[in-house]
């Protein structure tokens, strides 16, 4: 018996969003972490366009496991020699480094120089040229594809550094254990996408609200910390929502099923809402893996708690 199949349609993205900066950039930047799914990143958010001099970037992102700012320029059409001029204009304007083109169609002269520059950057740069494709079966809803055409090779391109950037063997241990940490996260809980750890104390992870992530760090004193960091630029702001959330202190502690510790910081700008347990990155493997196991455990109980408070307060800051 023949298997009747839908036929697949391939749709211009103007058939979505008539304007790619009026319509495209904008969801685009509502949608993000469908771009950080993409380019392996936990991606948030930090503005759009935002003036580079006499530019205007599209959109301006930080990579939340690297701390690294990411550069968006977004094209409807083929890619042309103005796009790419501006991108690496914004790049030198921000210090980024990802930057990611994103068009219908990678010209294959635009292809090749940004494979080169890939090539000959240090291991601290990346470019991606992404292309938008919208999909549709017959009259199914139509759908969106970021498909990848120039994706730079992290590891390879890591060999290449000298023996000056080499992580000391305490940056390495940090790198080896959120590199297990975040590949559980991401393969096990879906709670990241991000894919590769950096050799420092601490990796952060989007809670999609603005100027408010979760982390997983080791803190001084011994203590490994589970934390959601409030810091969204202006003080007053982030007082008045640790206030509002410290007002749920009761319900909080039972829904993650332990005590934390409200850390308002009056004397600087960010605030702080964590959990705490014993901890060192010199523990042997078995302490290190009851560590990560609490991490894990205690980060995805804080999303679960804080989400929907979170998602409350972006609705009343609309």
């Amino acid at each position: 018996m023949t298997q009747v199949l839908g036929q697949l349609k391939r749709l211009t993205p103007r058939t979505i969003w008539k304007n790619e900066a009026r319509d495209f950039t904008p969801w685009l930047a509502e949608n993000i972490s469908l771009l950080g799914d993409v380019l392996g990143m936990d991606l948030e958010v930090t503005g759009t366009e935002g003036p580079i001099g006499d530019f205007a970037v599209d959109i301006l992102a930080k990579d939340l496991g690297s701390n690294g700012a990411v550069v968006i320029e977004n094209q409807f059409g083929k890619t042309d020699h103005d796009h790419l001029g501006k991108l690496l204009t914004y790049a030198s304007g921000t210090d980024a480094m990802a930057l990611v083109w994103i068009a219908e169609e990678i010209r294959d002269e635009h292809r090749q120089a940004l494979e080169w520059l890939n090539e000959r950057t240090d291991s601290e740069t990346m470019l991606f040229a992404i292309v938008v494709e919208v999909l549709q079966i017959e009259k199914s809803p139509a759908a969106v594809n970021l498909k990848p055409v120039v994706f730079p090779n992290k590891w390879q391109k890591a060999t290449k550094g000298t023996s000056s950037a080499t992580p000391s063997p305490r940056a390495e241990a940090y790198r080896r254990f959120f590199q297990t940490l975040i590949d559980e996260l991401r393969e096990k809980h879906k709670f990241t996408g991000s894919r590769v750890a950096q050799p420092q104390n601490w990796f952060t992870y989007t809670s999609s609200f603005p100027g408010a992530v979760y982390g997983t760090s080791f803190a001084a004193g011994g203590r490994a910390r589970v934390e959601l960091y409030i810091d969204r630029g202006d003080t007053d702001q982030n007082k008045a929502l640790f206030d509002q959330l410290a007002k749920k202190k009761e319900a909080i502690e039972a829904g993650i099923g332990a005590s934390v510790e409200w850390e308002r910081m009056d004397d600087r700008q960010a605030s702080r809402i964590a959990a705490y347990r014993p901890g060192t990155i010199l523990s042997d493997e078995a302490a290190l893996a009851e560590v990560r196991q609490w991490m894990i455990e205690t980060v995805l109980r804080f999303k679960e708690v804080f989400a929907p408070l979170l998602k409350k307060q972006d609705g009343r800051r609309r």
